[in-house]
Order: structure tokens, then sequence, then C-alpha cells
């Protein structure tokens, strides 16, 4: 009789020689794992099909084109984020981004609603972005900036390596630089695409 174990390293052989199931390897020990559910919702289902990172499928993405992710990097993979891609959105690797986060790069004009006035997000590397956040246009966070659950960042900490909170989000805590972590897995993604081939994606199908 087989025994578990022997099922166990069957299948594991099966995925890693497998390619189109090789999201769903046990290798996603990453920040961002792709499971196969959320895979199925979102390129059979369609919810956010054309994204080319996991999504879950309540949260949104707008303009995928215009929104560039690092390694590791999938906003809106936790439920509820609303990801605004009005404005170019550049989201470093490794970053954490939890439920109902919003990250806007437009605004309605304040004397013509129709129209938008537009303007870049960055959330550097390594950074930590809690619940219920919101980030708004213009924003640059640098790398290894945590931000406090249900913040409104209306203004840059460009310098990163800090905690911010509040309404709006103000520095509440220097973190020490030598004690950051900068890490990397061996598997490398760019969402669902390998990152020795994203470059040659950007170039073909993104604004940024």
């Amino acid at each position: 009789m087989t025994s578990k174990n022997s099922i166990k390293k069957l299948i594991l052989i099966t995925w890693k020689n497998t390619p189109f199931l090789n999201y769903f390897a046990p290798s996603n020990n990453v920040v961002t794992p792709i499971t196969f559910k959320v895979w199925f919702l979102q390129k059979i289902l369609g919810f956010n099909r054309k994204v080319y990172w996991p999504v879950h499928f309540t949260s949104r993405v707008g303009n995928y084109k215009n929104i560039l992710i690092g390694k590791g990097s999938a906003p809106g993979l936790s439920p509820g984020c609303y990801i605004q891609g009005i404005g170019i959105v550049r989201i470093g690797k490794y970053v954490y981004i939890a439920p109902n986060v919003g990250i806007i790069s437009a605004n309605h004009n304040l004397y013509d609603t129709r129209n938008h006035d537009v303007e870049s997000v960055e959330i550097g590397d390594y950074c930590w972005i809690g619940m219920n956040v919101v980030i708004l246009p213009g924003v640059k966070l640098g790398p290894h900036t945590v931000v406090g659950a249900g913040s409104v960042v209306t203004k840059s900490f460009e310098e990163g390596y800090c905690v911010i909170a509040g309404n709006p989000a103000r520095k509440i805590k220097d973190l020490e630089k030598d004690k950051c972590v900068d890490f990397d897995y061996p598997e490398e993604r760019v969402g669902y695409i390998r990152a020795d081939r994203f470059e040659k994606y950007r170039r073909k199908h993104l604004n940024v």
C-alpha cells in the first residue's frame, strides 16, 4: 500500500516538472504565495483576470498597465484592497500589504469632478502596509517603512526605515537600519512571471 509520504513525494515531483503547476509548488514559502484557489478565481473565473500578479477576488485593481511591482509583492492579494492605476504606481519587492488597503494615484479635481488630478505613488522595498491604510496620490515611501493600521498617508516619507501612523500619518519611530533585513527567496517571480522573463513582459505590456 502506498504511504502518504510516497504520495506527497510524487506530488512534489509532478509539481516541479510541470510548468503549469509550478505556481502552486511548496516553494511558495514566500511573502505572497500563489494558491490554486486564487489562480482559479482570477484566471479562470475572471476576477482581475489580466493582472499579472495574484489578486484576491474581493480586491480590485484598476489599470494594471500603470502598476509596476517587484519580486514577491502582490498588492490586492489580501481581501478588500483597491489599487488604482490611473497614475503610475511603483511597488518594490517583498512588500506586505494587509486587507482593505487603498492605494490611490488620482483624485477628482476640486473644480471639475469629471477630471482627475494625477500623481504617481511609490512604495519602496520591504515595506509593510497595515490593515485599512489609505495611501494618497503623490506619496513616496522609502524602504522598510511600516504603516500602522488605519493610517491615511497624505505625504511622503522617502527616507524610509521608520514607522508611521495616524490620520494624517506622521512618523512615530525610526528603525535601526542595521537591524532591517533585506532578504531574497531562491525561486523568484514577479507575480505570475519568472523574474528573468519579467523585463520582456514589462516592455511589451506595461506603461511603466
